[in-house]
């Protein structure tokens, strides 16, 4: 009986050495002879993600950075597959860490009515009563709520100040918000 695999290429084997060799001497120079047969392929995803040739660059140097720690931390088969993996994941952290997937300023986020609170007093007692609202949210809720919305930090940097997934920064605003605006509406007799 004869088994069918699929055929090795000269270049996996050459890479397959040149990333041991990398994990057993963590020289650098040993990663960036490996590193650069894939530049044009980083540059490629980096170019088709931010569609700026000058943060394509960027990415390839930031790509460099970050495989020379997670090279040690993932059991690498295909070491080109796994780059453009690797590629693609950083320029989406990019993207999304110079930008708020939702941004909105205080007076929206509590949606407040200028028609009900027209003077400083009654904006006062809307922000007490945000801060009542606040201080029932479960922790988790509260503090990716503040760090968010009042510290105005992207959901990576909540993530990263917390220790919390991006999918549990994600819901704990979510619902964080939803909370509030049922405990605010609650609170204004609306």
């Amino acid at each position: 009986m004869k088994f069918f695999t699929k055929p090795v290429k000269p270049e996996d084997t050459a890479d397959e050495a040149l990333l041991n060799s990398y994990r057993e001497t963590r020289d650098l120079k040993v990663l960036g002879r490996l590193y650069e047969r894939y530049m044009p392929l980083v540059y490629g995803v980096g170019l088709k993600y931010f569609k700026d040739e000058e943060q394509a660059q960027d990415a390839v140097m930031g790509i460099f950075e970050e495989l020379a720690q997670k090279v040690h931390q993932h059991d690498v088969k295909q070491f080109r597959s796994w780059l453009y993996v690797l590629s693609r994941n950083h320029c989406l952290m990019q993207l999304r860490a110079g930008k708020k997937l939702e941004t909105v300023t205080l007076d929206e986020f509590v949606e407040f009515d200028p028609v009900l609170h027209p003077d400083n007093e009654g904006r006062e007692e809307a922000m007490q009563a945000l801060e009542r609202c606040m201080d029932k949210l479960i922790p988790a809720q509260k503090q990716s709520v503040k760090l968010f919305y009042l510290d105005e930090k992207c959901y990576k940097e909540v993530a990263d100040e917390t220790g919390f997934t991006m999918n549990e920064v994600k819901s704990y605003i979510q619902n964080g918000k939803r909370n509030l605006k049922i405990c605010l509406e609650k609170n204004s007799g609306q």
